[in-house]
C-alpha cells in the first residue's frame, strides 16, 4: 500500500508539489488568523460634513469675566462635526475695547475660522481694520492679510506685510505683533515709517 502510494506520487511530482504547497499555505493562513491581532476598525466615515450651516448670521463671544470679546456677522457660517470649529465667508467683525471710552476695532476679511472655544480666530485673505478717533488719538486704519487673533486677550499677529495709518502717521513692515489693550504694535521686518512734525505750542 505504501509502496503503491510512493509510486503514484513519483509519477505525479508536479501535482504532488502543488498539493503540498497549497496545504502549507492554508496551514500558514490558519495560524496567522488564529495568532495574529484583531483587525483595526475602519475609522473612515466619509468626507467632512457640516454640523449645520447658517446664513446671514450674527455671533457674540464673551471672555471668562463676562465681557464681550468680539462680535461677528457674515453671509454664511459652517460648523464642522469633526472639530466643532466655525468656517465663515466674508466676516465683518468688532473686537471690543477693554478700556472705558476707547472705541472698538471694526474689521473685515475674505474668510474667517473660529475654534471651538471662541478663543482663537484666523482671518484669511486681505484683512482691514479701523478704529474711530477718540480723545486726542486720531482714527487708526490697519491693512494686512492672514491675521491670527486672540480676541479674549485682544492680541493679534501676522507674518504678512502690514500697514498702519494713524492720522498723518504711517508705518509699513513685514510681520506684525499687536496688543490692542495697550495700543502696542510691533512691526518685525523691513519697516518704513512716516511721522509728521509736531505742531509747536504757541
Amino acid at each position: 500500500m505504501i509502496a503503491r502510494l510512493r509510486r503514484w506520487l513519483r509519477d505525479r511530482k508536479l501535482a504532488s508539489a502543488i498539493v503540498v504547497v497549497a496545504l502549507g499555505v492554508g496551514l500558514a493562513q490558519l495560524l496567522l488568523w488564529w495568532m495574529g491581532p484583531a483587525p483595526k476598525p475602519n475609522d473612515f466615515v466619509g468626507p467632512p460634513r457640516s454640523g449645520y450651516t447658517l446664513t446671514n448670521f450674527k455671533l457674540w463671544s464673551y471672555n471668562p469675566e463676562g465681557q464681550l470679546a468680539f462680535r461677528m456677522q457674515a453671509p454664511q457660517l459652517e460648523r464642522r462635526e469633526g472639530d466643532e470649529s466655525l468656517y465663515i465667508n466674508s466676516p465683518v467683525f468688532d473686537l471690543s475695547s477693554k478700556k472705558p471710552g476707547v472705541p472698538d476695532w471694526h474689521g473685515q476679511s475674505l474668510y474667517g475660522w473660529v475654534d471651538k472655544s471662541g478663543s482663537l480666530i484666523k482671518l484669511q485673505g486681505p484683512v482691514t481694520m479701523h478704529r474711530p478717533a477718540w480723545a486726542d488719538t486720531p482714527a487708526t486704519d490697519l491693512v494686512s492679510s492672514d491675521v491670527t487673533v486672540w480676541p479674549k486677550e485682544n492680541r493679534m499677529v501676522t507674518a504678512a506685510p502690514a500697514q498702519m495709518t494713524q492720522g498723518a502717521s504711517r508705518m509699513d513692515g513685514v510681520g506684525m505683533r499687536a496688543n490692542l489693550n495697550d495700543n502696542h504694535l510691533e512691526l518685525l521686518d523691513n519697516v518704513h515709517a512716516t511721522f509728521p512734525p509736531r505742531k509747536r505750542k504757541s
